[in-house]
């Protein structure tokens, strides 16, 4: 394709991901005013049922009983199931009609409408990233994802992607402030910090291993970001609960909407399990590609290195749930420093470290 319709192509995705920026932050106030919105009903019905001196009361975890199996927090992974969406319903009726989370986290029958409007921004959102991304290969003449602008960028429409593909089976709403604010971030990075202009790749990595090795390598990338704000909510609600569980003030009354800590945890450890699979094929095909490339399977380059390091910080979060009884914040805060390795490797590495894999464009 000639350099100017190259430029062309450029320009136009740099707008397509402008746009797609903008249309995320909308439906990131609408995901918050949703849960403000459905937090101040949730209040009204309290000080309502307190009033008249009513029995019945709003689940302190999200359909959940602070002294229910919910609330012990470090019991054995998978053993405490939360209360069926039937339940969520009996809730509603003494909620008036706010609907919180449930154990199966499915969809109820209540409409809230701000949500309504979140999830149909955030796939308008998610279509006009996609024309950026499309934009990009096309001016580029090859897969997006040949630098840190490139990678980061589709790195976000996958994670807003994965997002609303999981919401046609569970109504993960509650995380949609989460994701969709963690994609404007990782956006507004890649277009001040990370920007780069179309161009050609360098030698090494013109070779199809680029498609397969690092297009498993965004994926996974974009599965443990999900995990990671899962994991922080995770941390928000245990202390929430332990707080009410003892009698104190429950003044994140938004958390009503999100599902218990155990809960967060359960489908964060299915997801990491997945993502986890996914990192292993990415070291492994890294490896081929490298011999391919340079001769030899592994050289200890630092990006090397620290994709090893996350592939074992991962591993031990999986092996330490499993068999050693780590539950709760301690799983918790392990996926957490997981996700921190990604960025660090993403960043510090790709940046300031010099090796065989410095190819981040800028």
């Amino acid at each position: 394709m000639p350099f100017g319709i190259n430029e062309t192509m450029g320009q136009y995705s740099e707008l397509f991901m402008l746009l797609a920026a903008g249309t995320y932050t909308v439906a990131f106030i609408a995901f918050a005013w949703d849960l403000a919105k459905s937090s101040k009903a949730l209040r009204a019905v309290d000080l309502k049922a307190a009033q008249a001196g009513a029995a019945v009361k709003v689940p302190v975890a999200a359909g959940v009983g602070a002294g229910s199996a919910e609330a012990r927090l470090d019991g054995p992974a998978g053993r405490a199931e939360r209360p069926s969406s039937s339940t969520a319903k009996a809730n509603a009726a003494g909620s008036g009609g706010v609907v919180t989370a449930d154990g199966d986290m499915k969809y109820a029958a209540e409409r809230r409408v701000p949500a309504r409007v979140a999830v149909a921004l955030t796939t308008l959102a998610v279509l006009i990233h996609g024309a950026g991304v499309v934009t990009r290969a096309l001016g580029a003449g090859r897969v997006p994802w040949g630098n840190m602008y490139e990678f980061l960028t589709t790195g976000a429409f996958l994670v807003a992607a994965v997002f609303l593909v999981s919401l046609i089976r569970r109504d993960l709403r509650f995380l949609g402030t989460f994701v969709v604010g963690l994609v404007i971030i990782m956006l507004v990075a890649a277009s001040v910090a990370f920007w780069t202009p179309v161009g050609h790749l360098v030698p090494a990595l013109q070779s199809y291993w680029l498609l397969i090795h690092v297009s498993i390598a965004v994926l996974s990338s974009s599965l443990f970001t999900l995990t990671f704000a899962m994991s922080a909510l995770q941390l928000v609600q245990s202390h929430r609960q332990k707080t009410v569980a003892a009698g104190g003030t429950d003044k994140l009354g938004f958390m009503r909407l999100v599902p218990s800590a155990l809960s967060l945890e359960n489908l964060s450890y299915r997801i990491n399990a997945i993502a986890f699979i996914g990192w292993t094929f990415t070291l492994m095909f890294g490896a081929i590609w490298a011999e391919k490339a340079w001769g030899r399977f592994w050289g200890w380059d630092t990006k090397e290195v620290w994709t090893f390091v996350i592939w074992v910080v991962y591993a031990g979060y999986l092996h330490a749930r499993a068999t050693r009884g780590w539950t709760g914040t301690r799983a918790a805060w392990l996926s957490i420093v997981g996700y921190v390795c990604v960025v660090f490797n993403f960043t510090i590495v790709n940046q300031f470290f010099n090796g065989l894999h410095s190819y981040s464009g800028l």
